[in-house]
């Protein structure tokens, strides 16, 4: 059962040592490129500012961006911003954002994201918490994929793992760390694969993050994921 008032915690947990670590930084450093292809560290944090407001729209009954197109276009137009600003912005809209889940509701409603996804309302914050906290790894500023939350990623490879599941492109997998395991990939009586390694490389494959090179495969080669 998801916990959303533990959830939210987490996000604001996770904020501030995001907030804390970019900091440290100077503008120079805002302007260098994040681990994401083709995005500086300004992009990443005007990312994150906007999907803190875009996520205020969800739950105040409007759309989470006007267009696609928009969305890109604020972020490319906040990314070249000082640190000071940046810090600000992510700061200011977090606070906005928790002031909106403050507001009396109904967390098991069903909300509409981006591209038509609808999840419950009880399930955002999570969704929120993956943001800051891959994006801080995405910064490419000391914060890895180790230093996460053992529960984030406990549940973040289960989310991961249940989003790539009936896929036609990814065959049956079982994915373990050596004490947990999940399926994934086409349906099956049986597993084809089976992928084994640390939990942060593991998540790391699955969310994107790494090519999986410290990871091992029995009864195949390591499958190919679709984008997110």
């Amino acid at each position: 059962m998801i916990d959303h008032a533990h959830d939210l915690a987490s996000v604001r947990d996770a904020t501030e040592r995001l907030l804390t670590a970019v900091g440290k930084l100077d503008n120079a450093s805002v302007t260098e490129s994040s681990r994401l292809p083709g995005w500086t560290r300004g992009h990443v944090l005007a990312h994150l500012a906007r999907n803190a407001d875009a996520l205020v729209n969800v739950f105040e009954g409007r759309p989470m961006y006007v267009s696609g197109e928009a969305r890109d276009s604020d972020i490319e137009r906040d990314a070249p911003r000082p640190l000071d600003a940046q810090l600000a912005d992510v700061r200011e809209s977090a606070a906005r954002l928790q002031d909106a889940w403050a507001v009396p509701g109904d967390w098991s409603r069903t909300v509409e994201l981006r591209n038509g996804i609808t999840d419950s309302a009880s399930r955002v914050p999570f969704r929120r918490w993956v943001e800051v906290e891959l994006h801080h790894v995405d910064l490419g500023i000391g914060y890895e994929l180790e230093d996460l939350p053992a529960e984030f990623t406990e549940r973040e490879t289960e989310f991961l793992a249940a989003r790539f599941a009936g896929h036609p492109d990814v065959p049956p997998t079982r994915l373990t760390d050596g004490t947990r395991a999940w399926s994934t990939g086409r349906e099956a009586s049986a597993p084809e694969v089976t992928v084994t390694g640390p939990p942060a490389d593991l998540l790391g494959w699955l969310a994107g993050r790494r090519e999986g090179t410290a990871l091992s495969a029995e009864g195949g080669p390591l499958p190919p994921l679709p984008p997110l």
